[in-house]
C-alpha cells in the first residue's frame, strides 16, 4: 500500500460548531487532493463529540481521550497512530481553504533540511491575522511586555519583537516560531524529538518544538500560499482561563530553555508585565478582563504547568 503524503491531526475541546467548518473543509469539496487521513481526538468535550467525529470519519480515526489532556499531549497521542509522511496539524477552529494541506506538502518535499512549515492564518473578515508565526520569546521581548512597550507599539519590529515587525505574511520566509494551529513535520523528526514535550498542557509548546528543530539543524518556515481562516482561542472557557493557561504555557518554556540569570530575569518580568496591566483593568473598573483574572489566579501560573510524573523532559541549556 502507498505511503500516504500526510496524517492531518485535530484535537477537540468544545466548540462544536467550529469542529463542524474544520471538519467539512478537510473531508469536502476542499478536502486536500495529496493522499491523506485524519486523525481526530476528543478532549473530554461536554457533552462529547465523538458522535460528530464520526460523522465525518471513519470509527477507526476517531479517538475518545476520555480526559482532558491538553493540546500538546493530545496532538502525541494522535500522532502515534499517524502513518503519513507528514504530521500535520489543524486547530479544530481553523477552516482550511482549497489547497492548504497541499501547498504545505509540497513546501515540505521541495526542502531537504524541513523541520517545520506552517500557514497563514485569516480572520473571518479575510484579513491576514499575524499570529501563525512568530519571533522566539527572549528577556528583551519579555522587558517589552513588562514595561507595555509591546503593546504601546504593536507590530514595532524592535520594541514588539516577538510579533516580527510589519512583514504581512506575504512571502515564504524562515521564522523562530510556527504556532500548532496549522504545521506540518516530518513524521520520522517528530518521533525522533518525541513530538511536544507532555510538560506543556496548553500554550508555547509550539515555540518549545521549533526551537529543538532548530538546534536539530533543521528548517522552519512559513508558506503563504497555505491558508486557513481561525478564530483564535474559541475553544477556551472564558479570556480569565485562556490568559491564565497561556501564561503557565509561557512560564514552563522559560523553565525549560531559559539558562542562567535569563530565567529568572524572564519570570519576573513577566509577572511584573501581568500585575502592571491587571492593575491597570482594575483602575478602569474592569475586574474580569483576562488581565485582572489571570491575576488572581497567578498560583496557577507562576511556576509553570506541574511537572508530568513520568514525563521524560528534554535536558535544559
Amino acid at each position: 500500500m502507498p505511503e500516504l503524503a500526510a496524517s492531518i491531526v485535530i484535537v477537540t475541546y468544545n466548540a462544536p460548531d467550529k469542529v463542524r467548518e474544520c471538519l467539512e473543509a478537510l473531508t469536502g469539496e476542499r478536502a486536500p487532493k495529496v493522499s491523506h487521513e485524519v486523525v481526530a481526538l476528543d478532549n473530554a468535550s461536554s457533552p462529547s463529540l465523538v458522535p460528530l467525529l464520526r460523522e465525518y470519519l471513519p470509527a477507526e480515526q476517531v479517538v475518545d481521550v476520555g480526559d482532558n489532556v491538553g493540546f500538546g499531549r493530545g496532538c502525541n497521542l494522535g500522532a502515534a497512530r499517524a502513518k503519513g509522511r507528514y504530521i500535520v496539524l489543524v486547530n479544530p477552529d481553523a477552516v482550511l481553504e482549497s489547497g492548504a494541506i497541499d501547498a504545505l506538502v509540497r513546501a515540505a518535499d521541495a526542502e531537504p533540511r524541513c523541520g517545520v512549515v506552517g500557514g497563514r492564518t485569516i480572520d473571518p473578515e479575510g484579513r491576514t491575522d499575524p499570529k501563525s508565526c512568530w519571533a522566539a520569546p527572549s528577556v528583551w521581548s519579555y522587558f517589552c511586555f513588562a514595561t507595555l512597550l509591546s503593546t504601546v507599539f504593536a507590530g514595532n519590529r524592535y520594541l514588539d519583537p516577538e510579533s516580527l515587525g510589519d512583514w504581512r505574511r506575504d512571502s515564504v520566509r524562515d521564522v523562530p516560531v510556527i504556532t500548532g494551529c496549522l504545521m506540518a513535520v516530518p513524521r520520522d523528526l517528530w518521533n525522533e524529538l518525541g513530538g511536544f514535550d507532555p510538560n506543556f498542557f496548553m500554550y508555547a509548546e509550539d515555540a518549545d518544538l521549533c526551537l529543538r528543530v532548530l538546534r536539530a539543524g533543521r528548517r522552519v518556515w512559513f508558506e503563504p500560499c497555505s491558508v486557513a481562516t481561525h478564530v483564535w482561542g474559541s475553544s477556551s472557557a472564558s479570556s480569565g482561563a485562556k490568559t491564565t493557561l497561556l501564561l503557565a504555557g509561557r512560564m514552563t518554556y522559560i523553565r525549560k530553555n531559559f539558562a542562567g540569570w535569563r530565567r529568572p530575569v524572564a519570570r519576573q518580568l513577566l509577572v511584573g508585565g501581568v500585575a502592571l496591566r491587571a492593575t491597570l483593568d482594575w483602575a478602569r473598573r474592569r475586574p474580569q478582563t483576562g488581565w485582572a483574572v489571570a491575576w488572581g489566579r497567578r498560583a496557577e501560573w507562576a511556576d509553570g504547568f506541574p511537572p508530568v510524573e513520568g514525563a521524560a523532559l528534554i535536558p535544559q541549556p
